[in-house]
């Protein structure tokens, strides 16, 4: 499954269980499809940025490290989404996601 959200600014699409553990950490129920209004969206990335920043670092593999691939940490997941919900603070806009 795929997770697209929406804003006036421009759109991101996600992996469902990326976007689903986004949407948790900014507050609101893993429902798909769902909104932010304008007003709310400042405090959702607050809510997010703080939820990235709390979580730890992937643990790196040493084992075949030519063979396995490096892995993402849920910040880096979530910059785009970051970003996104930034630019819509910036132009007052709702985000919604499908």
């Amino acid at each position: 499954m795929l997770v697209t959200f929406k804003t006036d600014v421009g759109n991101i699409t996600m992996f469902g269980s990326d976007a689903l553990q986004m949407i948790k950490m900014m507050g609101h129920s893993e429902t798909v499809p769902g909104a932010i209004l304008a007003d709310d969206v400042p405090q959702a990335l607050s809510r997010l940025k703080a939820a990235l920043k709390a979580e730890k670092a992937p643990p790196s593999t040493d084992e075949n490290e030519d063979e396995v691939e490096p892995a993402v940490s849920t910040a880096h997941r979530g910059l785009p989404l970051v970003n996104l919900l930034t630019a819509a603070v910036t132009a007052g806009c709702d985000v919604m996601w499908e």
